[in-house]
């Protein structure tokens, strides 16, 4: 296994093409670090799932270059769907639709759905163009860590913590260097046929939807059972205890807004200034925690919609 820093377009094009042979590959986006599959490969995909000791009915997003992909995968897309493709493509926004006949089983964990995303980042981008172009029509690509764990923003950490288990002969890891959203898409159930509905936040926020597309759109339906993609209960966790209620105690890491002063006898991990810093950061300030083998990290969560309400569900499910 190779990471490859600053990646040629040969290299690229080499990536590709390994990809429609079989393999995986680290692959840099804006949200976190995928592990990527040919979407089509049934072989390639439970890979994925044993690399990353994933359970076989937890669904995978499937990943395109062009929004004219969109059709390959799902059938009967709502008219509000296709409104918030053209609106937020490429972006870090899934979009949860009824799936066509290339999307089986393997990929969607026996589900009637599939979730679809078209990022933004440049290296996904290139690798995708060419992907495509020599005949492939997605990629799965959940993050490059192990399931349930903290989820990768820079190739380092993929490396870390999956490294030995990919194949050195076809398989390597890109560096885009860090990511710069730092948490994950923001995940739309689009299966009705009258409103979208907000499965798990992110930087595409309720009140972005609502301003731009003018469609009503529910966050966070509970009752709502399909699964996807961090819908557990227990989720991004580091070996540490995430600790978000409470008072931190000496010897903790400690994650807050720069404006929140260090606790007495606790560790620095993250200094945001903003709450995009915060998302950008946060992740890796756990892996942080971890490396210095703190055994707690508190987490001072901020208030507030958007960006806020995404660190703020990922951290709960970390905290459980």
């Amino acid at each position: 296994m190779t990471l490859i820093k600053q990646p040629t377009a040969d290299i690229i094009l080499l990536a590709a093409r390994n990809l429609k042979a079989g393999a995986l590959i680290g692959l840099p986006t804006e949200t976190v670090y995928g592990l990527a599959a040919d979407a089509e490969n049934e072989n390639a995909v439970r890979r994925i799932y044993e690399v990353k000791g994933r359970p076989s009915n937890h669904p995978l997003i499937v990943h395109i270059g062009s929004i004219e992909y969109l059709e390959k995968w799902a059938r009967d897309i709502p008219e509000y769907a296709w409104t918030l493709a053209k609106m937020f493509w490429p972006g870090p926004m899934t979009l949860i639709l009824n799936r066509s006949e290339i999307a089986k089983d393997f990929l969607t964990g026996g589900q009637e759905s599939v979730g679809i995303r078209f990022p933004w980042s440049e290296a996904a981008l290139s690798v995708l163009n060419k992907f495509h172009a020599i005949g492939g029509k997605g990629l799965a690509a959940p993050s490059a860590n192990k399931f349930g764990a903290v989820s990768p923003t820079d190739a380092i950490s993929v490396e870390e913590e999956i490294g030995r288990e990919l194949n050195e002969k076809i398989d390597f890891i890109l560096d885009g260097g860090q990511s710069e959203v730092g948490v994950e898409s923001t995940i739309i159930h689009c299966l009705s046929t009258s409103y979208p509905k907000i499965l798990r936040s992110g930087v595409v926020t309720q009140q972005d939807i609502v301003e731009k597309t003018g469609h009503q759109v529910i966050q966070n339906l509970d009752e709502e059972s399909i699964r996807f993609p961090g819908g557990l209960e227990s989720h991004y966790a580091p070996n540490a205890k995430v600790v978000i209620e409470g008072t931190p105690k000496s010897g903790d890491g400690f994650i807050a807004l720069s404006s929140i002063d260090t606790p007495e006898g606790c560790v620095r991990l993250s200094n945001p200034m903003n709450l995009s810093e915060y998302a950008r950061d946060l992740y890796s300030a756990l892996r942080r925690g971890d490396k210095q083998d703190l055994k707690r990290i508190y987490v001072v969560i901020p208030d507030g919609d958007g960006i806020a309400l995404a660190i703020r569900e990922r951290m709960t499910k970390a905290s459980r």
